[in-house]
């Protein structure tokens, strides 16, 4: 019984270091512009993506000033309806001061490239 509890201790650890090394950290890629596709979800209080590719979910800086106000222009009657868009980005680490907190990190849009209101088959629906 005591080696079954070490071998199931030893593969949830190796299973731990496995998906660690594997993950895209973000401090990799901070800096560097890159083209993001995905989901935008807009409101008083959240401003989310979420990466269709990798289906990770950042907070997002609108530093070009205008994926807010063509989110704004599609009239949704309720916030946070989520558009599809893509963009030109580069990723931050979070602020833990606020609300981007609860976020891995921080994409600071910097060029909107398409935004709509039809979500493509596939990895995004």
């Amino acid at each position: 019984m005591n080696l079954f509890k070490n071998s199931v201790v030893l593969l949830v650890l190796f299973t731990g270091v496995i998906l660690a090394c594997n993950r895209k950290d973000v401090e990799e890629t901070a800096g560097t512009t890159r083209v993001v596709k995905g989901l935008y979800s807009y409101g008083p209080e959240i401003k989310s993506f979420t990466d269709c590719d990798e289906g990770r979910e950042y907070w997002v800086a609108d530093s070009a000033k205008t994926l807010e106000l063509a989110y704004s222009n599609f009239n949704f009657e309720k916030p946070y309806e989520p558009v599809y868009i893509e963009v030109e980005c580069h990723l931050i680490k979070s602020d833990s001061l606020i609300v981007s907190a609860d976020f891995d990190s921080t994409m600071v849009v910097t060029k909107v490239l398409k935004i709509t209101k039809e979500i493509p088959d596939g990895p995004c629906n």
